[in-house]
């Protein structure tokens, strides 16, 4: 395989006058025992991978990067530590301003009104230690379960837009004709609406096949990919006779027996570029014109996650890549929020 010189990724824009590196930070596992088996006892480890992902020479690296959490992070009576354990890290940073902190709130049946995620907001910013943040996003459209719910939803988040508590408003799991509603709705009311997550990796292109990734750059919406190592089948640690312990080793053991072509594409691709396997499977992503969102637990990950960037696949990388995922049998489970 004959590598080309290729330049990195340059940022994209989260909000208004906020711009973020290709690769962001995801919080879903922090205070989720039931899927990541969280202790709080490991909370020293988390701050640290924190640290080590906006570490930096404060006075020649001006990037900043996302981190997204969720006001419905953390099971049972952890609800909403990811937001906790987020803010606290932020406010105990000295790099705070590379931070740029997006929320999804959970369009819960009970919220029925735009002042009930206007609450829900102010909520979040609390557990957050916050007076405002960059996004607030609506973590699903209602519209596959409960329709009725939507013109609250982007109502309410309009209302956070308006009253000073966050930069723009985002979406979660829209496909292009709910997106194209939502921004519609936020346009008339003069609310920026900048941000739309989507499952996007070499196992979920849904995005890249319904024409979202389109709409969006038509709306000015920046795409989103969460998941772009599938739950961390694309990872390369895991095979069809190694799977992780709980509910991930269940869907590993229906997906891991037909992505052996793939995964040894991207160990070719891997050993060819110097990255990991991990790296180079995001770097797909990234390829797609998204800023990229990884889970991180330790210091190791957040370091091994910022080897995504700063390079860029060739296009017979990519294409290679995604010739192998188009073989595989069996792709990865869409989000049931996901809209059309």
């Amino acid at each position: 395989m004959v590598l080309l010189p290729t330049r990195g990724h340059g940022p994209l824009t989260l909000a208004p006058n906020v711009e973020v590196e290709r690769l962001g930070f995801g919080t879903w596992a922090w205070g989720n025992k039931l899927l990541w088996g969280y202790d709080e006892a490991a909370d020293p480890v988390l701050e640290a991978a924190f640290r080590r992902a906006v570490a930096g020479a404060p006075l020649v690296d001006r990037r900043r990067f996302f981190f997204d959490t969720g006001d419905s992070y953390g099971t049972g009576a952890r609800e909403g530590r990811a937001e906790s354990l987020l803010g606290r890290f932020r406010r105990e940073a000295r790099a705070r301003r590379r931070v740029a902190i997006g929320t999804k709130l959970a369009v819960y049946p009970w919220r029925l009104r735009g002042e009930d995620f206007e609450d829900a907001c102010r909520a979040s910013l609390r557990r957050m230690g916050e007076s405002r943040m960059e996004l607030v996003q609506a973590h699903w459209s209602a519209a596959n379960f409960q329709p009725w719910q939507e013109p609250a939803l982007w109502d309410g988040l309009a209302r956070c837009y308006e009253a000073g508590l966050a930069g723009a408003v985002g979406t979660s799991n829209f496909g292009p004709k709910q997106l194209r509603k939502a921004n519609a709705h936020w346009a008339s009311r003069g609310v920026p609406h900048s941000a739309n997550q989507v499952q996007l990796s070499l196992l979920s292109t849904l995005p890249l096949e319904s024409g979202l990734l389109e709409a969006s750059s038509e709306l000015g919406v920046t795409p989103i990919g969460y998941s772009p190592l599938a739950l961390g089948l694309l990872s390369g640690k895991y095979d069809a006779d190694s799977v992780p312990a709980g509910p991930r080793g269940v869907l590993f053991r229906q997906l891991a027996p037909g992505l052996a072509p793939l995964l040894d594409t991207l160990r070719e691709v891997s050993r060819a570029r110097g990255k990991s396997v991990s790296q180079v499977a995001i770097n797909w992503v990234m390829c797609q014109g998204a800023v990229v969102i990884v889970g991180i637990r330790t210091p190791e990950q957040a370091a091994d996650n910022l080897g995504a960037l700063g390079w860029r696949l060739s296009k017979a990388e990519q294409d290679a890549l995604t010739e192998e995922a188009r073989r595989v049998p069996k792709k990865a489970t869409q989000n049931i929020f996901q809209t059309a």
